[in-house]
């Protein structure tokens, strides 16, 4: 008798199905691919003036759009389409197959991953064909640019299974994702500088990871000078490690307790 494969080797099988579904929804991939870089296009095209001694709003633009493109892609794609497949009867056939549920999520999670590097590219690859974008040269940014960007997508996928249970219906949660997603993105500095926003906006903005993956990635992409016109007139970045860590933390329980494989 074979032995079964093990659940990671299923969920990678998973992760494949994923993929090819994914890549068969031309909305999905327009919105989750290339809706980041035609904001980018747009909004570096308006907005040319510098906004501090050598930074230009293209380059404060793309840390905030990489930022916003792994929520995009981890919280906003999977709060949708869990509750589609809920409603389709997917997950229902699928809880009742010998695959393991991790395996499930596993899949999930390169279907994220694969979206998250694939979004990532054409941002970096736009901006510098495009709008002069500079990238890091020091080695220690981009190791943080790589904490950033794996502890970013970890919270943001747990964050999505777990807001998938809020959605009544896979007809109606684009109505309710959408929404959440577009409000911090004005708070917290994706389209305007963060520091020229309203107190109590950039206080309830605090409250949230994107806030903090967009001071993140600012860290990375902008001189260490600017870090002095930050609210906190430094980076934290320890602080932005703990609050996204945090927030992992807060999508795992949520995940594992409200997570809904049919319709109520």
């Amino acid at each position: 008798m074979k032995n079964l494969p093990s659940t990671i080797a299923l969920g990678i099988r998973r992760g494949n199905i994923e993929i090819r579904q994914f890549m068969r929804q031309r909305e999905s991939v327009v919105f989750t691919l290339l809706f980041p870089v035609m904001l980018m296009a747009i909004f570096g095209s308006v907005f040319k003036d510098n906004i501090a001694p050598g930074v230009n709003y293209s380059q404060y633009f793309v840390a905030g759009m990489i930022a916003s493109g792994l929520v995009n892609t981890g919280f906003q794609g999977l709060a949708i389409t869990i509750p589609m497949e809920r409603d389709a009867g997917s997950l229902k056939r699928l809880r009742g197959t010998p695959m393991p549920v991790a395996s499930y999520f596993i899949g999930k999670t390169i279907l994220v991953l694969a979206s998250m590097v694939t979004s990532l590219i054409l941002l970096l690859v736009g901006g510098v064909l495009l709008f002069g974008v500079n990238l890091p040269t020091a080695p220690s940014k981009w190791i943080m640019f790589t904490w950033l960007t794996i502890l970013g997508t970890a919270s943001c996928t747990a964050l999505g299974i777990a807001f998938s249970a809020v959605p009544k219906s896979g007809r109606g949660a684009s109505a309710v994702v959408s929404p959440v997603v577009i409000i911090l993105q004005f708070f917290s500095g994706v389209f305007f500088i963060f520091t020229q926003l309203p107190p109590w906006m950039q206080q309830f903005a605090s409250l949230f990871p994107l806030k903090w993956l967009c001071q993140g990635m600012r860290s990375v992409f902008l001189p260490d000078s600017f870090a002095s016109q930050e609210v906190a007139h430094s980076w934290e970045t320890g602080k932005t490690a703990l609050i996204l860590a945090v927030w992992l933390v807060v999508g795992l329980v949520f995940s594992a307790r409200t997570f809904k494989w049919e319709r109520s």
